[in-house]
């Protein structure tokens, strides 16, 4: 009778302390100091706000979820054109970024450094504060125009957790469709 009363004890103890903390995650640090997030945010849209090449104005929107179990806030996006006939260059002094999507605007959002590497085609947008888990944020970034050529225009996107050392999780692609080209003016439809 006794052996029960412990082994139930012992289980209702167990439950309850594997409740307390699975509810509270953690990132995960490695022993040479580099940080991951445990659970990645993850892409949930890429759109433009004009589809025609050669148009100016336009603004490319990626919308980032960062989950509630992510363990880290989110500090830095990367966002490297991997396709596309031409090399879009972007006017980063112009970037934003706010909570929510691009049809549901919320809170703008603070961004720090916001950089480009020319060789990779990588546009670096660095959020202060950074974002924490639980929202989703969407960046826009300006082209200086779109493209010259139409086609399929791939964009990987990678977050990284808030660290000195902290790892990038790729979270896929973003696929932009520019249409138009032959004889119209600026590529208007």
């Amino acid at each position: 009778m006794r052996f029960a009363t412990i082994f139930v004890t012992t289980l209702a103890l167990t439950a309850a302390i594997g409740g307390a903390v699975s509810e509270v995650t953690q990132a995960i640090e490695l022993r040479d100091g580099t940080v991951y997030f445990a659970y990645p945010p993850d892409l949930v849209d890429a759109t433009t706000t004009f589809k025609a090449v050669n148009v100016w104005g336009a603004t490319y929107y990626f919308t980032i979820s960062v989950p509630p179990n992510a363990g880290e806030p989110l500090q830095r996006v990367t966002i490297t054109q991997r396709e596309g006939a031409d090399d879009i260059r972007f006017d980063l002094e112009d970037s934003r970024a706010f909570v929510g999507t691009r049809n549901r605007k919320g809170e703008r959002l603070t961004l720090g450094e916001v950089t480009r590497e020319r060789e990779k085609k990588t546009v670096s947008v660095t959020f202060d504060p950074p974002v924490t888990p639980g929202k989703t944020v969407t960046i826009g970034l300006r082209p200086v125009r779109n493209p010259r050529f139409s086609g399929v225009y791939l964009f990987g996107v990678t977050a990284y957790p808030v660290g000195e050392k902290s790892h990038g999780q790729f979270l896929g692609f973003g696929r932009l469709h520019f249409y138009g080209g032959g004889s119209r003016p600026f590529g208007f439809l």
